[in-house]
This record gives C-alpha cells, sequence and structure tokens, in this order.
C-alpha cells in the first residue's frame, strides 16, 4: 500500500522576520528537539501549504517552513522588489540563524529543488541532506520547454491556447515577455485575468490525470496574482543565475547525500533535467515514479517523500552512532 501524508499537525511557532522591506512568515512544528528540516516551496511565488509539513514524521523531525519573499503569509504581497534567488538565499540563512539551527536537512520542490541546491552551493557546510521533488535547474531552455510553443505545448495544445488567450493582440510576442506586459499593466482586470491564465496553465499540466482545477474564489486570485507576478519575473531574469550555475557548481554539494524523487510523466519539469543531475551527483539516488507527473500531491510522489525523509533520518542516525 502507498504511504500517505503523516496525520494533520499545526505549528508549535509562528513568527514573521523583517528582512529589508519584506516581512517573511517562518513556522516550526514536530518534534522541537528532531533533526531540523526546512522545506521550500515552489514557484517561485507559490506559497506553503499546511501539507508540506507533512512529508515528515513529526516524531523524528523540528520541521521548519516559510512562505518566500512576496507570497502566501509573507508581505508585501506580490512584491517583485528585492526579491531574486541570492535575497531568498540570504533569507534562508537568516532563518537557520534565527532559529539556532546548526546544520539542517534541506529539501523542496520543483522551484524549490532549485532554491535548495543554490543554498547548498553557497552554505554547503550547513547542509546535512537533500530531498528534492520534481528537479528544476533554473535554466532558460526549461523556461523554454515550459512556456514556448515546442515543450509541454505539444502534449496539451488546448490548455496552451487557453495560455495564450490574454496575450492578443500581443501574441506574436515571446510569451513570458508578453505576460509581463500584462501583469505589470495598470488595467487592473487584465492583471487579474493574466495571473489566472498564467497560473491555471501550470496547474493544469502538473497532474498525470485530468486536473480540473479553477481559479475563482478571491483567495485563489489573490495566490495567483502572487504566483504570475513573482514567477514571470524570476524567468524574465534567468533565475538570477548565470548558465547553468548549479551543474557548474555541482562539486560544492556532490558530497552531500541526496535523495531526488520525479515523476516520468513531469509535464512541468523535465525528467531529462534529473537524470542529469544524478548522473553527475556521486552522492545522489534518484527515484522515477512511474505513475505521476509534476504535482507533490500525488499518491506516487507522497509515497516515495515520506519514505525518503525517513530513510534520510534513518541514516543520519546511523551517521551519528557511527562516530
Amino acid at each position: 500500500m502507498p504511504r500517505p501524508l503523516f496525520p494533520k499537525l499545526s505549528p508549535y511557532d509562528q513568527q514573521v522576520l523583517d528582512v529589508g522591506e519584506h516581512q517573511v512568515y517562518v513556522e516550526q512544528s514536530g518534534n522541537r528537539r528532531g533533526i531540523p528540516v526546512l522545506y521550500l516551496h515552489g514557484g517561485p511565488g507559490a506559497g506553503s501549504s499546511e501539507d508540506h509539513r507533512r512529508y515528515f514524521d513529526p516524531q523524528k523531525y523540528r520541521i521548519i517552513i516559510f512562505d518566500q519573499r512576496g507570497c502566501g503569509r509573507s508581505t508585501p504581497h506580490a512584491s517583485i522588489a528585492d526579491n531574486t534567488t541570492w535575497d531568498l538565499v540570504d533569507d534562508i540563512e537568516e532563518i537557520r540563524q534565527a532559529l539556532a539551527v546548526k546544520q539542517w536537512i534541506v529539501a523542496g520542490g520543483s522551484w524549490g529543488t532549485t532554491l535548495a541546491m543554490v543554498y547548498g552551493i553557497k552554505h554547503a557546510e550547513q547542509v546535512l541532506g537533500f530531498i528534492l521533488r520534481g528537479i528544476f535547474l533554473g535554466t532558460p531552455a526549461e523556461v523554454q520547454w515550459l512556456y514556448s510553443h515546442h515543450g509541454a505545448a505539444a502534449i496539451y495544445p488546448d490548455y496552451y491556447q487557453d495560455f495564450l488567450a490574454p496575450l492578443q493582440p500581443h501574441i506574436h510576442q515571446e510569451p513570458v515577455k508578453a505576460y509581463e506586459q500584462l501583469l505589470q499593466s495598470d488595467n487592473e482586470l487584465a492583471r487579474f485575468q493574466a495571473a489566472k491564465a498564467w497560473t491555471l496553465w501550470e496547474d493544469r499540466i502538473s497532474t498525470l490525470h485530468p486536473n480540473h482545477h479553477a481559479i475563482e474564489t478571491p483567495e485563489q486570485v489573490h495566490s495567483a496574482v502572487a504566483m504570475a507576478n513573482i514567477e514571470n519575473h524570476y524567468f524574465i531574469n534567468h533565475c538570477f543565475l548565470e548558465a547553468d550555475y548549479i551543474l557548474n557548481h555541482l562539486d560544492n554539494i556532490s558530497h552531500i547525500p541526496a535523495i531526488i524523487i520525479h515523476g516520468r510523466y513531469d509535464m512541468v519539469c523535465q525528467l531529462q533535467k534529473a537524470y542529469q543531475l544524478k548522473q553527475r551527483w556521486q552522492n545522489a539516488t534518484l527515484n522515477i515514479i512511474p505513475d505521476a507527473g509534476h504535482s507533490g500531491f500525488e499518491t506516487g510522489i507522497i509515497n516515495a517523500f515520506c519514505q525518503a525523509s525517513d530513510k534520510m533520518a534513518a541514516f543520519l542516525k546511523e551517521q551519528s552512532t557511527d562516530k
């Protein structure tokens, strides 16, 4: 039987850290004396979910989650000012110091894997291990796969037409750049429609089985505005990374154990990238889930992630005993 998420739990600590013009929401749950683990949500701009806590055994782990700049419960909402990959890396390190964590496991999904690896490359001495689901290396080629006419659009042409619909009469432009104009428009209705279409495209293609997700409630639109604005901002700016940054600096973290999880039918983040990463990461294992797409909450992905968190806890316990 596939493993379900661990039972629901509430945070034992919630706080807001001031980082320049941003206020970043941070929470802790689970065992105060457990293995510290930081979970990084996707997007960028998606915000965290209460179910992200449930990837980890609350008896074994001190579970730390935060909403990255501009999204979730962090403020100002949807702000792209002072919002770069390197700002987020600095935020992570500030959180670690504020919570008096010496070392931690760094986990994440989708964009969260990018951020986890970039943080690790800069702060390898603070990382005990990685659990990474749905690898995204932050390269222009991956953005092209997701948003151009020649990637996921070939698999979902009907959904892609809905994605392009708000761009008239700018359809001839590069979609990501055309969306930037709409998302920064003075027309509030146009901005909301663009944010909904941008977010719905990714939502629809994230699961193996048909996804009839809609963005209708005020809360859903609120979240979509942050997701679309921040994601577009990052992708326009090549995720604020040099070309092939992660692979070119992988030696900084290749000695650290990593468990990589990727759905075989992931249409958002290509399996090829996860496979390429595994080939170059000497201490990584790759678990390809045969009946899953991109979503972190498909049955096979949940099963693999919960198993991975148990495996990592057992491995670290064994390592500490050996010492």
